[in-house]
């Protein structure tokens, strides 16, 4: 047991180490918003959007939402946890508003639990509120697609501990938009994404708009 204890106590440095050097594989995104924030600063009271690929390719935030000032912080294929690592540098500066975050798949698919992701949005939402104690948040709920159809089951355990815990919580919001991404089968629907089966189409991203416009509109 003591030599156990032991390894593990070696091992936390290079864990630790592998973890950071995992989040530095975003450091030029990040470098990359932090250099257009400075040359073109967003207003004070913005939405940000902020996650991985799926809010990344969101492009049309603007035009979807006329009624705010909208800021795109998705980067690649990046984790829930990611986002709370640099919180501090793409989401606290901002002031926003509010705040839509979608994340999580890419944490599945990378080998996560439920329980983890649960817990890396529990943590998000900790580390915004030590700057901003009020700011609402919303959660999209982690979408079911054709390309990872065979994890849409822990997925969906992700997503009902996520509202699960959003709904003990003041300010916070699990926007569902898992029900209107399915089938009469269960099964997600081919028209909402392009090729690769992943990513959406604007059929699918119709129905994100038609989620988050209402939460946005209440806040007002």
């Amino acid at each position: 047991m003591k030599r156990l204890l032991l390894v593990l106590l070696l091992l936390l440095p290079a864990i630790s180490y592998a973890k950071e050097n995992a989040h530095g594989v975003w450091d030029k995104d990040i470098a990359a918003f932090q250099a257009a924030d400075k040359a073109n600063p967003p207003p004070p009271g913005s939405v940000l959007f902020v996650g991985s690929s799926s809010i990344r390719f969101w492009k049309s935030l603007n035009e979807d939402f006329p009624f705010v000032h909208t800021i795109n912080r998705g980067f690649g294929g990046s984790d829930l946890d990611d986002s709370v690592y640099f919180a501090d540098r793409i989401v606290t500066p901002y002031k926003a508003k509010a705040i839509v975050v979608y994340a999580g798949d890419n944490d599945i698919m990378g080998g996560d639990t439920p329980e983890g992701v649960r817990d890396d949005f529990i943590a998000f939402v900790g580390k915004v509120r030590k700057a901003q104690p009020n700011v609402p948040i919303a959660f999209i709920a982690i979408k079911p697609s054709v390309a990872r159809k065979s994890l849409m089951a822990p997925m969906h355990q992700a997503n009902d501990m996520i509202k699960a815990w959003a709904a003990t919580q003041k300010n916070v919001t699990f926007l569902d938009i898992w029900p209107d991404m399915l089938d009469k089968n269960g099964q997600p629907r081919p028209e909402l994404f392009i090729q690769d089966g992943l990513h959406m189409d604007r059929q699918g991203y119709d129905i994100w708009v038609a989620k988050v416009t209402p939460w946005l509109k209440s806040l007002h």
